[in-house]
C-alpha cells in the first residue's frame, strides 16, 4: 500500500495558510480569548476549515483541529494532504495531545502540519514527529 502524497504546492500552501488564519475570526473563545483556526487540505483538493469552540465547562470545548477534521469526515472525506493551524501567539502553538491522537486516526507519519504564529510565519512538523509511536487504526486486526 502506498501512502498518499504529502507534496503541497506553493499555491495550495498559500490557500491553506490564508484559510487557517482567517478561520481564527470564527473562533468562539469568550473564556480564554485564545483564537485558533485550522484548515485541512483533502487529497481531492478541497479546503475545510475549523476554529476552536469553547464552553464554560472547559473540557467540553473543541479545538480547531478536531472541528476541521470532524467537518471533513462527516462530509465524506477520509484522505488528507496537510493541515495548517494558526494562533495569535509567537512562537506558533502545536496541536494539543487530544488533537494529536484525533488527527492520527486520519493521517500517516509523514503528514505535514503547518503551524502559523501571530505574524503569519510558520514551522512544519510531521505527524510522526508530533506523536511518535502512536496508537491508531493500524493497531486493530
Amino acid at each position: 500500500m502506498s501512502l498518499p502524497s504529502t507534496a503541497v504546492s506553493a499555491e495550495e500552501l498559500k490557500t491553506l495558510s490564508s484559510k487557517a488564519i482567517a478561520a481564527k475570526d470564527t473562533a468562539y473563545c469568550p473564556y480564554s480569548n485564545f483564537r485558533v483556526g485550522a484548515c485541512i487540505l483533502t487529497q481531492s483538493g478541497e479546503f475545510i476549515t475549523g476554529a476552536n469552540v469553547e464552553n464554560a465547562s472547559y473540557p467540553v470545548g473543541t479545538c480547531a483541529e478536531r472541528v476541521a477534521f470532524g467537518t471533513a469526515v462527516v462530509a465524506g472525506h477520509k484522505h488528507f494532504k496537510a493541515i495548517a493551524v494558526a494562533t495569535d501567539i509567537k512562537p506558533a502553538a502545536s496541536p494539543c495531545g487530544m488533537c494529536r491522537q484525533f488527527m492520527s486516526e486520519f493521517t500517516f507519519p509523514s503528514f505535514p502540519i503547518y503551524m502559523y504564529d501571530v505574524d503569519g510565519n510558520h514551522t512544519i512538523i510531521t505527524m510522526g514527529e508530533l506523536l511518535p509511536k502512536s496508537f491508531g487504526p493500524g493497531d486493530f486486526p
